[in-house]
């Protein structure tokens, strides 16, 4: 897909992190083709720079681990786009850094993890649900879908030592989506799992500090993967349906795109397959 030449009206969407590594990279896609895009991220100083190189966009601060942050998120996010059509969850912790075994894992880390990674989504999920289920009812092509994008890992299925917290958060995560997704069904929005595979980021740095970059995939790849999955499930509708709402399968593995589509197709056995087949690697999200 050619991401700057795509013929769709502007989306109007939402991606947590969203001034590094993956993050930074779907908001600078998303700016240059002209979508209406608001990012969150805590560091105030890396969102007023971001929002100032990318003119036009929204940056707001703000911590998706905090209870408190999650509705003022929501609320600053529509009030800025004027509604949603998509939500990306991508901001993210490891938990204790650097990594360390369960056992060595300290209780206040696992909850970092779980903070960020699990309850940080599902709070501003549902704080803006309204808006979603709006964008789908109020699109003007028939049976379009909003989107929520929830950045997984291949940790969430492969128990890599010392990823404990991490692989916990984001497996949970997962399993979160396919029952939002199934649940969201009637009411036109889809929400899916993708792990984008082994990134250059700041994170993955973080995590594994002696790693080749060179031999890790961009994060401008992995956004393109990313936004072709979302415009793949913006079409879907489940198989054998009549058009009421989208398919109740997930896609977890490295190929967004083809395994969203495996997903819009109501293909749940061959996507799950597809994601069981991964070759074991240790992935950081974002």
């Amino acid at each position: 897909m050619d991401t700057d030449t795509f013929d769709r009206e502007p989306l109007r969407i939402a991606i947590t992190g969203g001034t590094s590594g993956l993050g930074l990279a779907l908001v600078e896609i998303l700016h240059r083709r002209g979508d209406r895009v608001a990012f969150v991220a805590r560091d105030a100083e890396r969102v007023a720079r971001t929002a100032r190189r990318l003119a036009g966009s929204h940056g707001i601060v703000g911590d998706v681990a905090r209870k408190d942050d999650a509705h003022r998120i929501a609320l600053q996010v529509s009030a800025a786009l004027g509604g949603l059509d998509v939500l990306v969850n991508n901001a993210s912790s490891l938990g204790p850094v650097p990594l360390r075994p369960l056992a060595d894992t300290d209780c206040e880390d696992l909850e970092t993890a779980l903070a960020t990674n699990l309850l940080g989504p599902f709070r501003l999920t549902k704080a803006l649900l309204g808006a979603l289920t709006a964008s789908a009812r109020n699109s003007r092509l028939p049976g379009q879908r909003a989107v929520v994008i929830n950045i997984g890992s291949d940790a969430a299925l492969t128990p890599y030592a010392g990823w404990g917290a991490y692989g916990a958060s984001k497996a949970a995560l997962t399993h979160l989506s396919r029952i939002w997704d199934e649940e969201l069904q009637p009411h036109g929005v889809r929400v899916l799992a993708l792990d984008p595979g082994d990134m250059d980021t700041p994170l993955h740095a973080l995590a594994l500090p002696d790693a080749d970059p060179s031999t890790l995939k961009r994060p401008h790849d992995a956004a393109i993967e990313i936004l072709e999955a979302i415009d793949v499930a913006r079409r879907s509708v489940a198989a054998g349906s009549d058009g009421a709402g989208p398919a109740a399968s997930n896609a977890d593995s490295g190929d967004a795109s083809r395994n969203a589509a495996a997903a819009a197709s109501g293909d749940a056995e061959g996507s799950a397959g597809t994601a069981d087949a991964i070759a074991v690697r240790t992935a950081v999200a974002t």
